[in-house]
């Protein structure tokens, strides 16, 4: 599968999650906290397409973000393991959980 699919394909597996609801479920849980550059739908955005590509270690996935369009599609332009591990600490897992079962 080249690039170019795998990416326009992870948007449409997306779509299903409605964005209103997963702000509100954010809200619910207390998730919307001061954010400096990896917001909760980007996280989980990330997880997502780690899960989906098998990634074992946060440096792979911080990797994975050195892609002009997965840049774009998260509104990031890089991240560290350390970022992430902070960020994964933060995240409340009945968030997580709720979204994986929507899916």
């Amino acid at each position: 599968m080249d690039e170019d699919t795998l990416f326009s394909s992870f948007g449409k597996w997306l779509e299903p999650i409605c964005l209103k609801t997963f702000k509100e479920r954010i809200a619910e849980v207390q998730q919307v906290k001061y954010v400096k550059k990896l917001t909760t739908p980007a996280y989980l955005k990330l997880f997502l397409h780690a899960q989906l590509q098998q990634r074992d270690v946060l440096r792979e996935i911080a990797d994975d973000v050195l892609s002009e369009e997965f840049q774009k599609e998260l509104g990031l332009e890089s991240i560290s393991a350390s970022q992430l591990t902070r960020k994964h600490n933060q995240v409340e897992s009945t968030l997580l959980e709720q979204i994986f079962a929507d899916l």
